[in-house]
């Protein structure tokens, strides 16, 4: 169970910096092909490909983002994980920093020996001033 630990730890260590560098491809690597976002106001977020047309729309952002990671179970070949997640989105242009915060709940499987995210549930809101 550590190494499980250990590799989503890993994981989500991953998704930040691939994230911040703009590697969609990378991103997309974490996820199963049927993975679900769930966000505050929006509907469903469904398959890699809807994930990856999201991302045109933070191409003009430069983004830096930390999570603080509260709780890993595995459960066999699934586990969870929740985090405290901050992010900043900087315009590359002009304009103030817009800053969200607040929980994350990611669900993963592991599929053929690598862990990957199943779903995920985001409660991210605008972050005091």
């Amino acid at each position: 169970m550590a190494n499980d630990e250990q590799a989503i730890r890993n994981l989500v260590a991953t998704w930040l910096s691939a994230s911040k560098a703009g590697d969609t491809q990378k991103v997309l690597s974490l996820m199963a092909d049927d993975v679900v976002f769930l966000m505050p106001g929006q509907e469903p977020m469904r398959g890699k490909s809807a994930f990856a047309a999201s991302q045109s729309a933070l191409q003009q952002f430069d983004l830096d983002a930390s999570s603080d990671i509260q709780e890993i179970n595995v459960l066999g070949e699934w586990a969870y994980v929740w985090t405290k997640l901050s992010v900043v989105m900087t315009p590359r242009k002009s304009g103030a920093p817009k800053k969200r915060a607040g929980n994350t709940l990611s669900i993963l499987q592991k599929r053929a020996g690598t862990w990957v995210i199943f779903r995920d549930a985001n409660m991210l809101a605008e972050a005091p001033k």
